[in-house]
């Protein structure tokens, strides 16, 4: 009976490793690859679409909530100061490297009724609280914006949407009360496929408040914008005006008229 001896090849120590790193190699390609399918933990979902108008509470509301925002949008609705407020929207959007959108919907050709409008009287001077400020609602204007918002959001895939009205709005302005946007969040949610919600993370705060939230996290206040009359520098008698001297009391850096 005869044996046969078979040669043993010899591999070098170096070409060991050589295919151990290349296996490594190849391993870490796919476990890249397949982490691009798997949510970041502390990654935030950008899953809100925000109607920004560019003043002192929504701006809070942006740069609070910046990681979260796919989309800002501000309507030119026909207001005496709709084009200062797109400039200062689009100022922070940039900032914040949030896309911005400018929504055309001329209500004065609609035939909206408000002092607000380019086609309504002259803006009264007081507090929010008096009874002549009644003549600056825009009817249902948040229940309008918010609608078109949501169709908005559905179609880019976002699933919330952020208003910024706060307790002092509630006394002359329906469509910022408490019980209107959870009845308008139920509505929205009900209409839409991915049941779109809407967050007010304001309705129960006072101006104040919100003012002190923003100076927290340095929201730049001297980029915003309030004033009713549309004029380049604030005329600090308005409405409007005159909430944002009370909210940013001690640190206002606006520059008023009066």
């Amino acid at each position: 009976m005869c044996c046969y001896r078979i040669p043993l090849q010899k591999y070098k120590k170096t070409s060991i490793c050589s295919l151990k790193n290349k296996k490594s190699q190849k391993l870490q390609r796919i476990e890249a690859f397949l982490s691009t399918f798997v949510p970041q933990k502390n990654k935030k979902m950008k899953d809100i679409v925000i109607l920004y108008s560019g003043g002192m509470d929504s701006s809070v509301a942006i740069y609070k909530h910046a990681e979260r925002i796919r989309l800002a949008v501000t309507f030119n609705y026909g207001s005496k100061h709709n084009l200062r407020e797109i400039e200062y929207a689009a100022r922070n959007c940039k900032k914040l490297g949030i896309e911005h959108h400018v929504i055309e919907l001329d209500l004065n050709k609609m035939g909206f009724v408000s002092d607000l409008l380019k086609s309504g009287g002259a803006i009264p001077d007081g507090h929010y609280e008096d009874q002549n400020m009644i003549k600056t609602v825009v009817p249902f204007r948040n229940g309008i914006m918010l609608s078109i918002a949501a169709g908005i959001a559905e179609s880019i895939g976002c699933d919330k949407l952020m208003i910024s009205n706060h307790a002092g709005d509630h006394a002359i302005y329906p469509d910022c009360r408490e019980e209107f946007i959870e009845t308008m969040s139920k509505a929205i949610s009900l209409g839409t496929y991915n049941h779109c919600q809407i967050l007010a993370p304001f309705t129960n705060l006072s101006k104040r408040e919100i003012a002190l939230i923003g100076k927290e996290i340095g929201v730049p206040f001297e980029d915003t914008y309030s004033c009713y009359n549309g004029q380049e520098i604030h005329c600090g008698t308005c409405g409007t005006c005159t909430e944002r001297k009370e909210g940013l009391a001690g640190f206002d850096p606006t520059v008023y008229q009066r």
